[in-house]
């Protein structure tokens, strides 16, 4: 069974007559690199606060580390954030940047400004001015200050807006690999699920301040991935007549009425036809299969950019 890091319940949050999140349940599993998405206002930021305690719930209750919110004590130093930008000094470096913070933390082994750095590839320009770096260098120089004190969970609010596809890359290795290598959980939200989808392993999609689906990238892929869709009243005998009298394989069995072939060697037709000669009703065929965005704007409705 999954150590669990983060677990909410009926988690809500108002402002006056304004809901902000309402009755929010999910859970993070260690070693996962959660995904949270949605559009802007939809409510991901203010999950994050409530978790690191930078703001407070009107309902509901959250656990971190398997302890109650309200008995938290050491737990809230195992996690590491980048919510709102730490007010980084635009004359000073980017080491020293980190060195003042550290101190700020109490840390005392200088030695993690370099390992951290080197993370997110920034150790060959340490010495450069925050002044002249780009978007996506201050974002990158975030994220470090988020992992200079060994967190076990990192909790990062829309980290990589501005950063390139290149550095993107990086970031997504460095996330697997401090996942891999130490154990360390991550929730990045976003609301660009196609990068994400390159990071996370799973996925909570939220709107005004609701959650739409809790799911896997398998799930994702699952549902995103171009099938022919058959309905009907014998899923038991219809599989099996696939498998032995059309050599298919590659389907999935999504419930007691539904099939989902990814093959495209025999047409669907030609399958409709075997199914109704042995006497297996076909109430429904058709395609499926839709790209990430069309995915996430058939859940949140509209542009998804707003």
């Amino acid at each position: 069974m999954k150590e669990v890091i983060v677990k909410t319940n009926q988690l809500t949050k108002k402002y006056d007559d304004f809901v902000a999140l309402d009755n929010i349940n999910m859970t993070v599993n260690k070693g996962d690199i959660y995904g949270l998405i949605g559009r802007n206002g939809a409510g991901k930021t203010t999950i994050m606060k409530i978790i690191t305690g930078l703001t407070e719930s009107s309902g509901g209750d959250y656990e971190l580390f398997s302890k109650p919110s309200n008995k938290l004590g050491d737990e809230k130093g195992r996690i590491g954030c980048l919510i709102e930008n730490p007010a980084f000094f635009n004359n000073l470096s980017a080491y020293n940047n980190l060195k003042y913070y550290a101190i700020q933390k109490g840390i005392s082994d200088m030695s993690k400004i370099g390992e951290v750095l080197e993370m997110v590839k920034l150790k060959d320009i340490k010495d450069k001015k925050f002044r002249t770096f780009s978007l996506g260098m201050k974002q990158r120089l975030g994220i470090a200050f988020a992992l200079m004190d060994d967190p076990d969970l990192v909790i990062l609010d829309e980290p990589i807006n501005g950063i390139d596809p290149i550095g993107i890359s990086e970031l997504r290795d460095t996330f697997t690999r401090l996942t891999r290598e130490r154990g360390i959980t991550f929730i990045i939200s976003s609301h660009i699920l196609s990068e994400l989808y390159l990071i996370a392993n799973r996925f909570m999609f939220i709107d005004k301040g609701k959650v739409l689906k809790e799911i896997t990238h398998e799930e994702l892929d699952a549902e995103c991935m171009r099938c022919t869709v058959f309905r009907t009243n014998n899923v038991k005998k219809a599989t099996a007549l696939i498998e032995e009298r059309l050599n298919i394989h590659d389907y999935k069995v999504i419930d007691n009425t539904e099939i989902r072939i990814y093959s495209d060697d025999i047409a669907p037709a030609v399958i409709n036809t075997e199914l109704v000669k042995n006497g297996i009703s076909v109430s429904a065929l058709f395609e499926s299969g839709i790209t990430l965005e069309e995915y996430f704007k058939s859940l949140v409705g509209g542009s998804t950019n707003d």
